[in-house]
């Protein structure tokens, strides 16, 4: 059976493939395998970053991600409210309604 594509490659695969390969095998295949930092906490490194520079169109990916890596609703919602006062406060409600609609 042939591997799926990733997430990178169903985007913009026939478009950049350069940036698809670079996605896949540097920043998922080398940065996050590497042993410094649980996959747990550069999700929530990560989810904390994207919050913070409202990055919303790659926030639901990496909610989902962090989900995965063993962080919970509730971990995430307080994330988010820590967030709230040093990422502004609209950074923080548009991050809480991503978190909703992917645990609902």
């Amino acid at each position: 059976m042939a591997n799926q594509p990733t997430a990178a490659q169903q985007m913009i695969g026939d478009f950049a493939p350069k940036l698809v390969e670079l996605t896949d095998d540097v920043l998922f295949g080398d940065i996050w395998e590497r042993p410094g930092l649980s996959k747990r906490d550069r999700s929530l490194i990560t989810v904390a970053t994207l919050v913070a520079l409202y990055r919303t169109e790659q926030l639901p990916g990496h909610l989902r991600r962090a989900r995965d890596n063993g962080l919970t609703k509730d971990e995430l919602i307080e994330a988010i409210i820590h967030l709230a006062f040093y990422a502004g406060w609209p950074s923080a409600m548009t991050a809480m309604v991503a978190l909703r609609d992917i645990v609902d």
